[in-house]
């Protein structure tokens, strides 16, 4: 089965449609599939629903989509670096779920596992727990989640081999595994594709079998979302305690 495409469009090619959901893999800038959610804005695809840890930031990553007003729901945790993001949802222009950011990778976990819900003790007593199913057990409230499935998965690794066998780097591991699984179809974009048998089986993040199409996408000019420095100093002056 051929799994490597020329390009993130051609890897996208007949799975797009209106009103899809999508789980998109990425903290941030950190490990995101920059290729394919370019390639999803200029296919013009709208009333996306997406699960994904935040929406990037004004301009990069999936606020893209937002900016090109393509996504009609996100299912996220974290929001705080994404002005349009805030703009929209204050206006009731964007729908939004907020998520736990560990129920958030369990539930897309749990869709992949085939598991359609699961109790947990996170939110409860909050404006998470609203609307949800609440059970005791051992004389405590645990919460109903749902397990997450998307029509599809959008993720980036650091290095496959043809069988799409997918080794992520470091920080950039974070919500691409859970995401992988929880699509009916995964499709990867990663910086390097090594023959079959180049890589340590021991080593392998994510097997082939949930990667359907792959694509490499290098270079990338590896962004920073927030830079923060130490202000310098002159020579003989010491850092406040």
């Amino acid at each position: 089965m051929r799994k490597l495409y020329a390009d993130a469009g051609a890897a996208l090619d007949g799975l797009l449609f209106d009103g899809m959901t999508i789980c998109a893999g990425g903290f941030g800038l950190c490990g995101i599939p920059e290729r394919l959610i370019d390639a999803i804005q200029a296919s013009g695809v709208t009333g996306l629903t997406i699960a994904s840890n935040n929406a990037g930031i004004d301009n990069e990553g999936l606020g893209k989509l937002l900016r090109s007003r393509q996504v009609a729901k996100m299912i996220s945790s974290y929001v705080g670096e994404n002005k349009e993001f805030e703009r929209q949802y204050l206006a009731g222009e964007l729908a939004v779920e907020f998520c736990p950011q560990g129920t958030l990778a369990e539930r897309c976990r749990a869709g992949g596992a085939g598991i359609p819900g699961f109790y947990t003790k996170t939110g409860v007593g909050t404006q998470v727990a609203e609307g949800k199913e609440v059970k005791l057990f051992d004389g405590e409230e645990y919460i109903l989640e749902r397990g997450i499935r998307a029509d599809l998965s959008i993720i980036k690794g650091w290095k496959a081999d043809e069988s799409g066998n997918l080794i992520f780097r470091k920080t950039a591991r974070n919500f691409n595994q859970p995401m992988a699984t929880a699509g009916k179809v995964c499709v990867a974009e990663v910086e390097e594709v090594v023959p079959v048998g180049s890589l340590d089986p021991d080593h392998i993040h994510l097997p082939g079998i949930y990667v359907k199409r792959m694509i490499v996408g290098a270079p990338y000019d590896k962004k920073i979302e927030f830079r923060m420095t130490r202000p310098r100093q002159t020579p003989g002056e010491t850092a406040e305690a």
